[in-house]
């Protein structure tokens, strides 16, 4: 089986340009795909809450509500205002395209460089949260949890990689199953709390604080609970997803989208405060999952939870996988970024971007151990940077288009950028020290490398341009055969080289010279026209004396261009291509820099 037959199998066939707007995601699909990192995030938001309040002891656990429903105001506040930004944009980008086009573009890099990199820590912190829920029902496996972390991103990816349809579908379920198992587990619990049935698993004893009750206490117990608006942009990056009419899709996808995570994000902290949940000091297991312990017992129904837990967390980094290839592309296509990003894949999504992606959140898992306690630090601050950016944007476009009704628009974009910026601070500065300082260089250092990026590409377009009067002469070259010695294959690249110089030039490499003389005799022999050079390699290399003398040739001869033509055995097995072509492979990689110096290959089969 062939390499292209096992990556058909793999990816799947090749899908025609002409499909694309087929491949386009109804809201049902939409949701799951680009909703998955906000609908996750309350599986561990309550737990960053409750984490900074148990400092302070019971008293300060009684105060996750309150937090829980800041939150939620700023959750809506910011929602609203990317309901505006996809009516505003409805050809995607987000934060980025916005910030550019309002703010010029330094601000606009800012934003992708915040966004790229929140993209990265989403997939690392969604699938370690994954396996962290894998972990808390089954606790032996917990020595193999970067490895865990490593496969399912792999798996996420290779879906993402046979299309945004096909990955959909696979995710769908799993999204679904987790809201309707919390929904479930919060209806009982709010039943047995109003009823007076509620059976407290938990412990009730009172916790002793290492801390006091302090502002700073509460703002940081606000800034890591703020993980829970992570992903809310997903939509406005992602609007040509939609099927028409796109605006309005991606827009009521938001509104979906937000109802849901402010019911489970608030139904979890509220409960947990009313069952008395504590964070588990060994992270054996996560709050979720005590919670659903408690109100549910340990039976059916917990698994359940357990399983959909830990599914849509580790199917939450497909928001990522499905908006950091479409910001890369667009990155790439304005030329702050590789060019290959632009490109899209045999299943019509961006390929590279997608692969990426995948490496770069393993290198991150490996990095942190796959603790999402460690990585959660890094988390928001990059969020809040494009949130803010792109409401700031927002409101420099509607004061210049001054369309109906853009007073309130802005007011709502400025009240929006106002409470980000805000929280942008709180939260780089209550985390600094836990981590954010990391994210707080990477964002400037890829701006500086969108800038060296862009840079480099414009200057290729300065040396590269011409003059219309004055064009090229016709380039005069040489043409030179490596040949290992004589056989059909290397008569067929001779018969091919006097096609494209009237005198080429046969090169033997002499790594062992007793080898030599047979040769010169079969050359005679046979009558070979082509004249015959011995190169001496007393070091075994091919490749230097190779490359030296093509330079010779150019230098001695006054060419522009020396050709060298490999003859290369063309196989049909893989493990075939092991045992051939070795030599010509590291010539051409030998060669492959070299100026004036042009390496073709000809082919031939070893057919009886």
């Amino acid at each position: 089986m062939s390499i292209a037959s096992v990556r058909r199998l793999i990816v799947g066939e090749r899908l025609p340009t002409e499909r694309a707007v087929h491949e386009r995601l109804p809201n049902h699909l939409a949701l799951p795909v680009f909703g998955s990192d906000a609908i996750s995030s309350s599986a561990y938001a309550t737990e960053e809450i409750l984490l900074a309040l148990v400092l302070a002891g019971s008293l300060g656990l009684q105060y996750a509500a309150g937090v829980a429903v800041a939150i939620a105001l700023l959750f809506v506040t910011v929602s609203i205002s990317y309901r505006q930004t996809v009516t505003a944009y409805p050809s995607g980008g987000g934060a980025y395209i916005v910030a550019r086009e309002n703010l010029g573009t330094y601000a606009g890099l800012v934003a992708a460089a915040a966004l790229l990199t929140d993209y990265v820590l989403t997939v690392a912190v969604s699938v370690s949260a994954g396996v962290a829920a894998i972990v808390s029902a089954a606790p032996l496996l917990a020595p193999y949890r970067v490895a865990f972390g490593v496969l399912l991103v792999a798996f996420i990816a290779l879906a993402n990689l046979r299309g945004a349809r096909e990955s959909g579908a696979l995710f769908a379920p799993p999204v679904y199953l987790f809201v309707g198992a919390v929904l479930l587990m919060l209806g009982i619990g709010g039943y047995r709390l109003a009823t007076g049935t509620a059976v407290h698993t938990a412990s009730m004893a009172p916790i002793e604080a290492t801390q006091g009750l302090t502002m700073l206490l509460l703002l940081r117990a606000f800034a890591s609970g703020c993980a829970a608006l992570t992903g809310i942009e997903a939509i406005s990056n992602g609007v040509q997803a939609f099927r028409p009419p796109e605006s309005r899709n991606a827009a009521r996808t938001l509104s979906w989208m937000v109802a849901v995570c402010l019911a489970l994000f608030v139904g979890i902290t509220f409960l947990a405060q009313a069952f008395h949940v504590v964070p588990d000091e060994g992270g054996r297991q996560t709050v979720l999952s005590m919670l659903g312990r408690t109100v549910l017992g340990g039976g059916f129904l917990y698994l359940v939870l357990q399983v959909a837990t830990a599914a849509i967390l580790v199917l939450a980094a497909n928001t990522a996988f499905a908006d950091f290839p479409r910001l890369a592309s667009i990155l790439a296509r304005d030329g702050f970024a590789p060019r290959q990003l632009a490109n899209l894949g045999d299943r019509l999504v961006f390929s590279n971007g997608i692969i990426l992606l995948g490496a770069f959140s393993c290198a991150l898992i490996a990095i942190f151990g796959g603790s999402t306690h460690l990585l959660i630090p890094l988390y928001a601050v990059g969020v809040f940077v494009s949130f803010t950016l792109s409401q700031s944007g927002m409101v420099v476009h509607w004061r210049q288009l001054k369309e109906p009704a853009w007073k309130l628009k802005a007011a709502i974009n400025a009240a929006g950028a106002a409470v980000t910026a805000v929280v942008l601070i709180v939260v780089a500065g209550v985390k600094f020290v836990h981590g954010a300082w990391i994210v707080l260089l990477l964002i400037p250092a890829l701006v500086l490398v969108f800038r060296k990026i862009a840079r480099h590409y414009s200057e290729l377009r300065e040396r590269l341009d011409f003059d219309p009067e004055r064009l090229p002469a016709a380039i005069r070259h040489v043409v030179m055969v490596l040949v290992p010695g004589l056989h059909r294959g290397v008569l067929t690249a001779l018969a091919y080289a006097k096609t494209v110089a009237p005198e080429p030039e046969a090169v033997f490499v002499e790594t062992d010279p007793r080898k030599t003389p047979a040769l010169r005799e079969e050359w005679k022999r046979f009558g070979v026209e082509v004249p015959l050079t011995v190169l001496p390699s007393p070091g075994q290399s091919l490749m230097e004396p190779v490359a030296r003398y093509a330079r010779r040739l150019r230098a001695e001869k006054g060419v522009d261009m020396v050709t060298v033509i490999i003859p290369e055995m063309a196989v049909s097995r893989w493990w075939e291509r092991l045992l051939h072509n070795q030599s010509g492979l590291l010539l051409k990689l030998a060669l492959m820099f070299e100026p004036g110096i042009v390496v073709t290959n000809v082919r031939y089969r070893a057919e009886r």
